[in-house]
């Protein structure tokens, strides 16, 4: 199956920028940590005697009767992990009952359309795909064939129809994994369901702490069926809900469970919000319901706005 272009088209025409400094080789749009003479004013330094007089502050001087040089934000290019979660759950719901995506086509497509943005703006892109085990890694490069290879990888995703159920999810891993191959300050971009099993929550959360600490910038797609998985909106009758990741069934009557569901659900959303708040990770709850473009063009219309 191809990713279908006609979605991600209308959203190729945004520009992408990081949020804080990141580290490149190349002439970009995205702020780095070390400073050159371009673009934006960032301090004053004394002048050493024998350089260039070109970005003395001569206005400073008449006030001071001492020498300054301008220094400036240099910018470059961005380096930009993507982490897709190929996991049994990301195959929810399952393709005859959706309108446009599932989940893991929903993330293979907004995998697809950053590819697509970065590639415009010479920024080098990676490509992370975990489910039990991690079961890709193509560090981050910037040549139009790379970039390529990764759009074909991503396509093979979605020519799986219908996966073994019991695969997994080991988002823990794959997040330090990421942190411990990234050298340089990146731009990740996480893509999951984060059903990772409640006993996991707070490895999830040290997870996510050592990207930030790596002074990594980073971007959470929960990626969800609101309806189903967070309001468990269905008919009043008895149902066999079946983990399709560990096998596991348990036999409920929905009007009997369904307040205490939804008040775990919100709880749990609440904990993951308060965490990446705490840790300035920008987390986006990407509703399969919703439809691939507004979800996506809202979020890029907003940091657009933003950075």
């Amino acid at each position: 199956m191809p990713i279908e272009q006609k979605h991600i088209q209308p959203l190729s025409a945004l520009e992408f920028k990081a949020r804080q400094v990141v580290e490149g080789f190349l002439a970009g749009l995205h702020k780095s940590p070390f400073h050159g003479f371009s673009v934006e004013f960032a301090e004053h330094r004394a002048y050493d005697q024998g350089e260039s007089i070109r970005h003395i502050d001569w206005k400073l001087f008449a006030r001071t009767d001492k020498l300054f040089v301008k220094r400036y934000e240099e910018e470059t290019n961005l380096r930009c992990e993507l982490v897709v979660d190929t996991s049994s759950s990301m195959y929810y719901p399952p393709r005859s009952e959706v309108r446009e995506f599932n989940k893991v086509e929903f993330a293979v497509h907004a995998a697809a359309t950053f590819i697509q943005l970065l590639r415009k703006q010479r920024d080098a892109v990676g490509l992370t795909v975990f489910n039990e085990d991690v079961v890709l890694q193509e560090r981050a490069r910037s040549n139009v064939a790379h970039l390529r290879h990764l759009m074909q990888e991503l396509e093979k995703l979605l020519s799986v129809e219908a996966p073994v159920r019991g695969q997994g999810s080991r988002v823990v891993e794959a997040l330090h994994d990421i942190a411990r191959r990234a050298h340089r300050r990146s731009l990740v971009v996480v893509l999951s369901d984060m059903l990772d099993g409640q006993d996991r929550e707070e490895e999830v959360f040290d997870a996510l702490q050592h990207l930030r600490f790596n002074k990594h910038d980073i971007i959470l797609f929960h990626v969800v069926d609101r309806k189903h998985e967070l309001e468990l909106d269905l008919q009043d009758r008895p149902y066999t809900f079946v983990d399709v990741e560990t096998g596991a069934q348990v036999k409920a009557h929905v009007a009997e469970v369904r307040d205490a569901y939804r008040k775990a659900a919100a709880e749990r959303w609440h904990r993951l919000k308060l965490k990446c708040g705490q840790y300035r990770i920008d987390l986006v709850e990407a509703d399969v319901n919703a439809g691939f473009g507004p979800v996506l063009l809202e979020f890029l219309t907003k940091r657009s706005r933003l950075y």
